[in-house]
């Protein structure tokens, strides 16, 4: 006979399974960017799609991470959407070294660059620049997307910034590859020619600062776009471009052969041991992650499907038991692990505790555990399902605003690279002490089951309603049961879609929404590349309360 903890495994499971079969299918969806006829009008072109191209260019049977892939979802409806941002971005392999490619979408909107397109593409050069990452850029884009040029041409973090990180990477000594594939216009032909080389390909790449239509309206100049600005002409002629490729695929095998002849990397040094896989199935942890929110579990049993062996060793175990803080290894690397604990908890110093909230004695633990991991270069893993910090007069009385900030401090100081996984709640402050966006993680990712928000939907739609209600009632309007029902379940729905993980995946508030039996090639590829970046400054966490 079947006990209730198999049931509820198995409700769980099926839960998450069903979760997995979304994300596979929209996924499906914005893998085909623009649709099977511009698919099909590209082919024709004698061209391949983005992905087509980052798939012939990475070495086979080897992983590979996409970043973005749900960016731009369910966003610029007005202008037909924008599947994965109009850009395709992963982290892989060629000839056997790391680097992250980058690949316009020529299938939508002719490859243009909206808001999210900026955006996107300089999550990428943000990521080569904190890992010293080859980066390698496939250009096939008409340029900004002039509806929207406000959004996108000139502030500081807009379509301009890319140009000035091209210049910033050179200096560095990080590699840029780049390939004409298609149309580079305008200003965007800055970003090929800024990088250490660049081919283009003959017939199919075009590169000018002004096509064959303006040219004419701006000088009265009559000149089709190939002799204006093809591989001929800027391979043998301007000398702009450094190759003339016959084809997509002589192309790419050009880059491979540059990629194979870059010299070795200076390793930070991270520790590393021979791999081995969770004792625990992976999988198993369908099961265990309950479907409802505020079910308690045993993060314990989550971090045994993650880590080499299952093992882990806890830091001040019996101290702070809202987070757990331990070593252990991830597909061999050496790693620090910062997870809430959402099973309730008994406190000597604070009686029972709830599960997923940050207390005094955590937040304590967890900022000295943050200092003793940079002290020994280990880099930290936080795996966030977080209601946020413990309110109330006895925590106020306690001081968890100064242990918060201690935590907060210890966090964002860190020189080791740090990594966030979301696999539940992550609200409020919470957010933000487990290493959220705005703490430079060089990774994050979630889980079908993240959500992101400054508190619960349920939360934020009785706060909410109290307000609206007192709006109306100070106008003299009669709120009855149901009409407050109704406005209750109106602020409820609009608030849970935004705490979804697609719409905090689409604005790159998360890099992607992964399997969580993906998670260890998350972390272990991040891991390795940031090994190529030697920390430069000592760790110091400036001034902090005691």
């Amino acid at each position: 006979m079947a006990t209730k903890q198999d049931l509820n495994f198995n409700k769980n499971e099926d839960k998450m399974k069903l979760r997995i079969s979304e994300l596979n299918r929209k996924f499906a969806t914005v893998a085909k960017g623009g649709g099977d006829k511009r698919i099909a009008k590209l082919h024709a072109q004698g061209k391949l799609t983005a992905r087509e191209r980052i798939d012939y260019l990475l070495d086979n049977d080897t992983p590979s991470i996409e970043i973005g892939a749900f960016a731009g979802e369910g966003m610029y409806a007005e202008y037909g959407g924008c599947p994965s941002g109009g850009v395709v971005i992963k982290i892989g392999y060629v000839q056997g070294r790391q680097v992250i490619v980058v690949a316009n979408d020529a299938t939508v909107k002719a490859g243009a660059w909206f808001p999210i397109t900026g955006k996107k593409n300089l999550r990428a050069q943000e990521i080569a620049m904190e890992n010293n990452l080859p980066i390698i850029y496939l250009v096939d884009s008409a340029g900004v997307f002039l509806p929207m040029q406000d959004e996108i041409f000139p502030d500081k973090e807009h379509f301009g910034r890319i140009f000035r990180n091209n210049a910033v990477m050179s200096s560095k000594g990080i590699v840029q590859i780049a390939a004409i594939m298609g149309s580079c216009v305008a200003g965007g032909a800055y970003l090929p020619i800024m990088s250490d080389e660049a081919m283009i390909v003959d017939k199919t790449g075009t590169i000018f600062l002004a096509g064959s239509y303006l040219v004419k309206a701006a000088i009265g100049e009559d000149i089709d776009n190939e002799t204006l600005g093809g591989a001929t002409t800027h391979c043998e002629i301007s000398g702009v471009t450094d190759h003339k490729c016959a084809d997509d695929q002589d192309c790419l095998d050009r880059i491979k052969r540059i990629i194979d002849k870059i010299g070795e990397p200076t390793q930070t040094g991270f520790n590393r041991k021979e791999p081995a896989l969770p004792a625990e199935p992976i999988e198993s942890v369908y099961g265990i992650m309950p479907n409802e929110r505020s079910k308690p579990y045993d993060t314990r049993e989550i971090i045994k499907r993650l880590v080499d062996n299952s093992e882990f060793d806890e830091y001040k175990k019996d101290f702070g038991k809202s987070i757990i803080t331990a070593t252990a290894r991830i597909d061999g690397w050496a790693v620090g692990i910062v997870a809430n604990q959402r099973e309730m908890v008994k406190s000597k110093k604070d009686g029972m505790q709830f599960g997923g909230v940050i207390y005094s004695d955590s937040a304590d633990k967890a900022a000295r555990f943050i200092m003793n991991c940079n002290q020994k270069k280990i880099p930290l893993v936080f795996l966030q399902d977080v209601t946020g910090f413990m309110v109330g007069s006895r925590s106020e009385h306690g001081g968890i605003i100064k242990d918060g900030a201690k935590l907060v401090n210890a966090m964002a100081n860190s020189v080791v690279p740090k990594f966030t996984i979301i696999t539940g709640n992550s609200y409020g402050a919470g957010n933000y002490a487990m290493c959220g966006k705005a703490y430079d993680p060089r990774l994050i990712v979630g889980w079908p089951t993240a959500e992101i928000a400054v508190m619960g939907g349920s939360q934020a739609a009785k706060v909410l309603l109290q307000i609206e209600v007192a709006s109306m009632k100070a106008k003299g309007e009669e709120i009855s049961k149901e009409k407050e029902d109704e406005l209750f379940n109106k602020i409820k729905s609009r608030y849970d879609e935004q705490t979804s993980p697609y719409y905090a995946a689409s604005r790159l508030w998360m890099d992607a929404i992964i399997d969580p039996k993906d998670t260890r090639t998350w972390i272990s590829m991040g891991i390795e590349a940031a090994n190529q970046h030697p920390i430069e400054k000592p760790y110091n966490v400036g001034v902090i309360q005691t």
